[in-house]
């Protein structure tokens, strides 16, 4: 594994697809972002993790033409981008499967916006479902789903029109750890068969080394890329892999200290990152304030 620094070229599979160039943003003068740039190389898998708060989805906000920089670019194919478009699309936190649709009408409505035939579109969904091994429950409603399946007919919707780029928002945030296992081997698969270029945002390490060709650490707000690692272990990765171990460890320790950035920004003087007993400064306990609402 290689750790690149920003203003490295990183490591790319192919040419490149898309970019932020120094960009930054600003919403209701709160600076969000601060010259963030990093590339992204078709077929690449690249995720994004950093402390709350640091941009990491109004990053994938901009990829995906949803919202404009206040400076800087956003490229895609060398183009600037100038809004959404079908070749980018977003799987959020939640499903946001149509619960007035049949799980297969809901893979098939960006079809069916598009204007594709009735049988092309069957045929297309029908794809999808086997794809997602879902092709049994076509004709459910999304709350006959578990939040696996709905999530999967989620991915499965978003590759409908055969996106180049699939932009996923912390899609497995609300499933439990098992689920979000399964669903991560499921990612790994339906990306690889479908030859998609994959940019996923986390706030699991784990998950981002299990998933990543590489991962950008986003630092706090406002948001700038602190670092760009390149993940060189082979496919498909067990979770115990020792060079596995060793890097979600160091980027734990860079994360750790961003939080505490943010504590310190954001909290009055009673936070102190120290334990019980005495403080950094020497003096005896902490301020009772740090542990208001303990116990709850």
């Amino acid at each position: 594994m290689r750790v690149v620094t920003p203003a490295e070229e990183p490591a790319a599979k192919g040419r490149e697809i898309a970019a932020l160039e120094r960009v930054s943003l600003v919403l209701g003068g709160t600076k969000i972002l601060d010259e963030v740039s990093f590339e992204v190389a078709a077929g690449e898998a690249v995720c994004l993790v950093g402390p709350s708060g640091g941009g990491k989805s109004t990053i994938l906000n901009l990829l995906a033409g949803l919202v404009e920089p206040t400076a800087g670019r956003v490229r895609w194919e060398g183009r600037p981008v100038a809004g959404p478009g079908p070749e980018r699309a977003v799987v959020f936190q939640d499903a946001a499967l149509f619960p007035w649709l049949t799980l297969e009408d809901n893979v098939g409505f960006p079809l069916e916006v598009a204007g594709v035939a009735r049988d092309e579109r069957r045929a297309r969904v029908e794809e999808l479902l086997r794809l997602v091994h879902l092709l049994k429950f076509r004709r459910a409603y999304p709350h006959e789903l578990s939040g696996g399946m709905r999530q999967r007919g989620a991915i499965a919707r978003a590759l409908a029109t055969k996106p180049k780029m699939v932009l996923f928002d912390e899609p497995f945030a609300a499933l439990d750890g098992q689920m979000r296992e399964l669903l991560q081997n499921e990612v790994e698969r339906i990306v690889r068969v479908a030859g998609t270029t994959m940019v996923f945002v986390t706030h699991q390490i784990e998950e981002a080394v299990r998933l990543g060709d590489r991962v950008v650490l986003v630092g706090a707000r406002p948001g700038r890329v602190l670092g760009d690692v390149a993940i060189d272990l082979p496919r498909p990765r067990r979770a115990g892999d020792a060079h596995a171990v060793r890097l979600v460890q160091a980027l734990a320790a860079d994360i750790r200290a961003e939080v505490e950035k943010v504590a310190r920004e954001e909290a009055d003087d009673a936070w102190s990152p120290e334990p019980r007993g005495k403080s950094s400064s020497g003096a005896d306990g902490d301020d009772p304030r740090r542990h208001l609402g303990g116990g709850i």
